[in-house]
């Protein structure tokens, strides 16, 4: 077994270090954020950090990087304190991947990546178009990382729209019939397919398959 020690890590190549990293923690969901600025621009990026918080309420967080390095998304979401969330399809992983370059804060990103802007109603964020699962977030807290100057971005689910597919009958939404996609690291995605279910666990009885 290969052994890689704090020391070893420090001293690689800043690309290779975050490759390495950011892959053991295993396939990713890969979504891409929504927002717009106060002057009503709007902006789109892809993130790999989104997690469950909660789901009474319904929390979903996400890590923004230090604002030097990724500053529109947070600023928008301060600003307008609402967002959207997009899962990414492999028919348009390419566009999705394109809107982690460093755009200007005049750009956007849904017209230079050629994705589509969906607009609802009492939601002041754009949705992709193309995206078979959307949600919208109103922000509750934003949660400085002092260590390495990141930020938890915590949201509130508000709205969900799903496009030809509907939650199972357990209220499971079966991400892979949608074609939402996952990564690894910061630039592979990969599709995916249910190995099993099981019923919820109990001590000293016995592990049963659902599917």
């Amino acid at each position: 077994m290969q052994h890689y020690n704090q020391h070893t890590i420090a001293s690689w190549e800043r690309f290779y270090r975050a490759n390495f990293i950011q892959s053991i923690t295993g396939f990713k969901p890969a979504s891409l954020i929504g927002t717009i600025n106060s002057e009503g621009k709007p902006n789109l990026a892809i993130f790999s950090s989104i997690v469950h918080l909660g789901s009474n309420p319904a929390l979903i967080g996400y890590i923004n990087r230090p604002i030097a390095s990724a500053p529109h998304t947070l600023d928008n979401i301060q600003s307008t304190k609402v967002y959207t969330i997009n899962h990414i399809q492999s028919s348009f992983v390419a566009q999705a991947h394109q809107t982690s370059a460093k755009y200007n804060v005049n750009i956007n990103e849904f017209e230079a990546t050629g994705l589509s802007m969906r607009w609802v109603d009492g939601i002041k964020a754009p949705f992709v178009a193309e995206s078979n699962i959307q949600y919208a977030l109103q922000l509750v807290e934003i949660i400085p990382i002092t260590h390495n100057q990141t930020f938890l971005v915590i949201g509130e689910v508000t709205d969900i729209f799903l496009k030809d597919i509907l939650p199972e009958a357990d209220g499971m939404i079966a991400i892979d019939k949608a074609g939402s996609i996952a990564c690894l690291g910061s630039d592979a995605y990969y599709t995916g397919n249910i190995l099993q279910r099981y019923k919820y666990a109990k001590p000293d009885v016995p592990v049963q398959s659902i599917l």
